[in-house]
């Protein structure tokens, strides 16, 4: 089984950064693709940034591109979210979700976490 736990959310301003975590319990999750999702209010569940199990293979939805990077430290068991040039539009709740496969789609995601409110102000 594999528990997932995310912080580092809170309140920032337009332009401003944050740094995301996911820590995870399970020996499991080293053999687990990782991504990153969000629901704004509102809408629906999307896509944000996945990774690899390796941590070498990344890939981003287009409106995050340049301005998100994700990352893995395997030794910790643990995926980043840095958040750069942060938009009002990225107010959500951000939730980390592993699986066995690579997929954009949350449908595909085994494991989630209880999720963590990032809110940034205009």
């Amino acid at each position: 089984q594999v528990q997932l736990v995310e912080s580092g959310g809170g309140l920032v301003q337009a332009g401003g950064s944050l740094r995301l975590s996911c820590a995870a319990s399970g020996r499991i999750f080293y053999n687990l693709h990782v991504g990153w999702f969000r629901r704004a209010p509102g809408k629906e569940r999307e896509f944000v940034a996945g990774i690899g199990w390796g941590g070498g293979s990344t890939y981003y939805a287009e409106s995050v591109k340049g301005r998100f990077t994700i990352s893995r430290d395997r030794t910790k068991n643990t995926v980043y979210l840095q958040m750069n040039s942060l938009k009002f539009e990225d107010t959500a709740v951000y939730y980390c979700a592993g699986d066995p496969r690579k997929s954009v789609d949350s449908d595909e995601y085994n494991y989630w976490g209880q999720g963590t409110q990032v809110t940034v102000s205009s």
